[in-house]
């Protein structure tokens, strides 16, 4: 019988925002619904985001942005990957993001974005479900 493949997420805190509680938070839950987690740390460029997303062949880059400036970021590790031909990548993203700001991150290649109070249920869900239907992992 075939073992099927742990999906792997990198988690990342792009930018300056140095609040990292929920980024934990969300990596302890994907770590223990069997995914393989590597989390960066704080205070990561999105090109340091993208090197290591390649570097380590994962199938997600999980994004938290509590500073206001995912509009800039996130859409830029998605820029970044297509440039290094690592598209099939998804991106996720997730901290405080007004609404209106959502339609727009994902025109520019996010995935998703989930806002404070979403269950991680439903994080570990999507990413599954999405990983399978656009990787067939």
């Amino acid at each position: 019988m075939e073992r099927e493949r742990r999906i792997r997420v990198l988690v990342a805190k792009p930018g300056l925002d140095g609040h990292d509680r929920g980024a934990k938070v969300v990596a302890r839950a994907l770590k223990d619904a069997g995914m393989e987690v590597i989390y960066t740390g704080i205070r990561q460029t999105p090109e340091q985001i993208a090197k290591t997303a390649i570097q380590e062949d994962v199938d997600v880059v999980g994004l938290s942005c509590l500073s206001g400036a995912h509009n800039h970021l996130f859409p830029k590790v998605v820029e970044l990957l297509k440039a290094q031909g690592a598209e099939d990548i998804l991106v996720f993203g997730g901290g405080i993001i007004p609404h209106e700001d959502i339609p727009a991150l994902k025109e520019k290649g996010v995935v998703e974005v989930f806002q404070p109070g979403t269950d991680t249920h439903e994080i570990i869900e999507t990413i599954t479900r999405e990983v399978r239907e656009r990787k067939g992992a």
